[in-house]
């Protein structure tokens, strides 16, 4: 019973604390849970989450105004010097020494274009709120994305370095062998060395690279800097997801810029409208109850009270403002005409984006499938040449020759596959298809 317990223990915790259970999380991480990590942790998504609840506070706020509104006012005077007055052919003394009241005050506004215009905008400004969300979400699918594909790139880089160092390390030994054993001159042994030593350059500085795009992909995650992050990934998976339909035709509301200019263009046409009915007038009800005091004496003042109360009407209508509330208007109408124009020129932009992206992914393409055949032909002229080396055939130049086309040949290969995948992210944004739940 009492392990039972610990482990119901255990596993509310996980529920009631999931940055706990978050940062036990390890092993090595696929581009989905990077993506999954990104979109939780990510700095610039948890400031657009905050924005979004900031929003909402202020939309809450102009939503008050429609609410009744209560106020209390207290106020306490000694006149050193009484009012007079005339009646007739008298002087009179009005007042008393000291005086004070409290005013307990509430009102509803019936209409008023500010609150009116709060209502109205209140689903837009929601809207747009989600939308730029929506915005860094897909901004942090893509970078995160081509990060992950950047470190996977250098990984492989490595593994076919030291695959290559492996070799020369071989043909180092055995063009030694060869020279000391008075077979072949130091030419070939000399050789050797200087490419052992250059791919063992490479090897270094390919290193230090991958621990560079490491940090930048945590840092786009908002991964622990201190944590180790270990990648996980299928060259087969991958190279299924390479293809996209390239018939597509783009779709500007699939795009969120586009969609949030209509946003845009929501809000300054209720600003618009605004501005045209300032005309009318702000309506309210009230009601108040006013405890007044009176005393010759401070300590008597607050020994018997003389209340009032009403209850009323209140218009204030705004008959003439100079020319304030029209050049507010034709701004409006104007800002209106100016987001037209940007919406022409976005459409431009995006198709703009979409045909570049295009040509990218179908180059891309075309140069991957063209250097996958490239690795089969390098290995098999490596493996032939590589023969007849060892038996004396061929020259050590040209089995360095052609260890060095399997070397480009395949590091080409993966650049072209990360390069391809990128291109496809590319597409998919100008497309606005990158989905991020």
């Amino acid at each position: 019973m009492n392990a039972n317990k610990y482990v119901w223990l255990l596993i509310a915790g996980c529920f009631l604390y999931p940055p706990l259970l978050k940062a036990q999380t390890s092993g090595a991480l696929s581009l989905e849970q990077c993506l999954d990590y990104a979109l939780e942790s990510r700095p610039a998504v948890e400031q657009a989450r905050i924005d979004e609840a900031i929003g909402e506070r202020e939309i809450n706020a102009q939503l008050a105004g429609w609410l009744p509104q209560v106020s209390a006012q207290f106020n306490a005077q000694h006149n050193f010097k009484l009012q007079t007055t005339a009646f007739g052919d008298q002087l009179i003394t009005i007042g008393r020494p000291n005086t004070s009241n409290l005013l307990l005050q509430a009102s509803q506004t019936l209409y008023s274009n500010d609150v009116l215009l709060a209502a109205r905008a209140a689903g837009v400004q929601r809207l747009q709120l989600d939308q730029n969300t929506i915005d860094t979400r897909i901004n942090t699918v893509v970078e995160v994305s081509k990060a992950f594909y950047s470190v996977l790139l250098t990984q492989e880089q490595l593994r076919i370095l030291e695959e290559n160092i492996a070799r020369l390390e071989k043909q180092y030994r055995d063009a030694r062998s060869r020279y000391e054993n008075g077979l072949v001159d130091k030419t070939d042994f000399q050789r050797a060395s200087i490419t052992l030593a250059n791919t063992k350059s490479d090897l270094k500085r390919t290193r230090e690279l991958t621990g560079a795009r490491k940090a930048y992909l945590k840092q786009l995650m908002g991964y622990p800097a201190e944590r180790e992050l270990e990648l996980e990934y299928e060259y087969s998976r991958m190279q299924e997801q390479i293809t996209i339909d390239t018939t597509q035709i783009v779709e500007y509301n699939n795009r969120i810029e586009f969609q949030r200019l209509r946003t845009q263009e929501q809000l300054l046409s209720l600003n618009t409208s605004y501005y045209r009915l300032g005309f009318l007038p702000t309506v309210s009800a009230f009601y108040n109850y006013n405890f007044l005091y009176f005393g010759d004496n401070l300590g008597d003042l607050y020994g018997t009270s003389y209340p009032t109360s009403a209850i009323g009407l209140s218009v204030n209508l705004p008959v003439f403002q100079g020319t304030r509330r029209v050049q507010n208007l034709r701004r409006a109408q104007l800002q209106e005409q100016r987001l037209e124009v940007e919406s022409k020129e976005l459409r431009n932009v995006i198709n703009t984006q979409y045909q570049s992206a295009l040509a990218e992914y179908k180059s891309d393409l075309y140069e991957w499938q063209t250097l996958e055949q490239n690795v089969e032909i390098a290995g098999e002229v490596y493996n032939v040449i590589k023969l007849q080396y060892d038996e004396g055939i061929k020259t050590y130049l040209e089995l360095i020759v052609a260890e060095t086309d399997l070397r480009a040949a395949q590091l080409n290969y993966y650049n072209a596959l990360y390069q391809v995948l990128e291109s496809k992210l590319d597409l998919q944004k100008a497309l606005g298809t990158i989905e991020v739940n």
